[in-house]
């Protein structure tokens, strides 16, 4: 059985595509490299012993994708293929919406002109806003995202939604990510952010390897125990994992599904800072700043539905997240140049 996947060899797809190769699936990845290095597909045979098909392709063009599908049997997709960072979505919101809610459009298109309705979404807890309050609950309501980003994984919600109420042969999982950190164990891949990490642990990873002088802490004056925000942290393995399960559920169903995948627990931006410096046993230095517009106290997952529709829950906790993120910075301090 053939899964594509788009934007394969970035952080979260390259995760995914071992473990699809792990559980016996042939993959096929689609990625136009414009936030990952080929780098990885290498890397991914490694540690897999398989070698995943790949396809350099931007999947706006729908002529290249039709041609993946002419040559490939795709049985289902998992779509991760977007831009993905908040603050830039501010600043550039129409290429936001081009790429994001074209892309989906693009592969959606594709897809039913090939027979192939199985989509598994990669989508984010962005879709909750900042009015729910934790635990998160699939049942929420949604749909008053803070930031053009959060209103692309919106939009394709409701997209897929509509497609499975007007043709129901198709069968959609929404995963609602929380916030994925760590690392393959083997140190072979992990995240590799062009530029500024946007996130919080590559940039712990990146002071730690001497790239930045300091972290930037934003608030400790939040309605928390420390002060900082807190945060559902969940190991990208584990993650990972959530989409093999998610392909298994919906190759066997016919619905759309909104599913959570977090931890459940949640832990502040201090509580990461110490748990990455006892683990590793080193000294992050970091500086209080003023808060960032739009973050709220506190954001964690209800997995509880995960558990009863897939059979998954998160196996790793927080001292693995920063061991296997400094596993992996430390043996590639440049990331996937040599």
């Amino acid at each position: 059985m053939s899964i594509l996947v788009t934007g394969g060899a970035g952080y979260i797809g390259s995760h995914t595509t071992i473990e699809l190769l792990n559980a016996g699936y042939d993959v096929v990845i689609v990625d136009d490299l414009s936030n990952s290095q080929v780098e990885v597909l290498d890397r991914v045979e490694q540690i897999s012993g398989k070698q995943p098909k790949f396809y350099e392709i931007n999947i706006l063009d729908h002529d290249k994708l039709r041609e993946v599908f002419q040559k490939e049997t795709i049985d289902a997709v998992i779509h991760f293929a977007a831009f993905k960072a908040v603050g830039e979505s501010v600043e550039k919101p129409l290429e936001y919406y081009k790429n994001n809610t074209g892309g989906l459009l693009a592969v959606m298109e594709v897809m039913r002109e090939f027979d192939c309705k199985t989509l598994i979404f990669s989508s984010s807890a962005t879709v909750y806003g900042s009015d729910n309050q934790p635990p998160l609950r699939e049942d929420l309501p949604t749909g008053q995202a803070t930031n053009p980003y959060g209103y692309t994984k919106v939009f394709g919600e409701q997209i897929l939604r509509d497609m499975v109420v007007s043709d129901s042969n198709w069968s959609v999982v929404l995963l609602r990510y929380f916030n994925p950190i760590g690392a393959h164990e083997s140190g072979l891949i992990g995240e590799n952010p062009n530029g500024i990490p946007n996130n919080l642990m590559p940039y712990i990873t990146q002071v730690a390897i001497g790239k930045r002088d300091h972290l930037s802490v934003f608030g400790d004056d939040y309605d928390t125990p420390d002060g900082t925000g807190v945060r559902d942290y969940i190991h990208v393995v584990d993650l990972a994992r959530g989409h093999v399960d998610a392909v298994k559920y919906a190759l066997a169903h016919t619905e759309s599904e909104a599913i959570n995948l977090g931890t459940g627990e949640g832990y502040s931006v201090l509580d990461l800072v110490h748990t990455f410096e006892e683990v590793n046993n080193i000294t992050i230095p970091y500086e209080i700043v003023e808060r960032r517009a739009g973050d709220v106290d506190a954001n964690f997952a209800d997995p509880t539905k995960a558990k009863k529709l897939l059979g998954w829950e998160a196996k790793r906790d927080l001292k693995d997240m920063c061991r296997d993120a400094w596993n992996w910075q430390s043996h590639n301090p440049n990331g996937y140049e040599a």
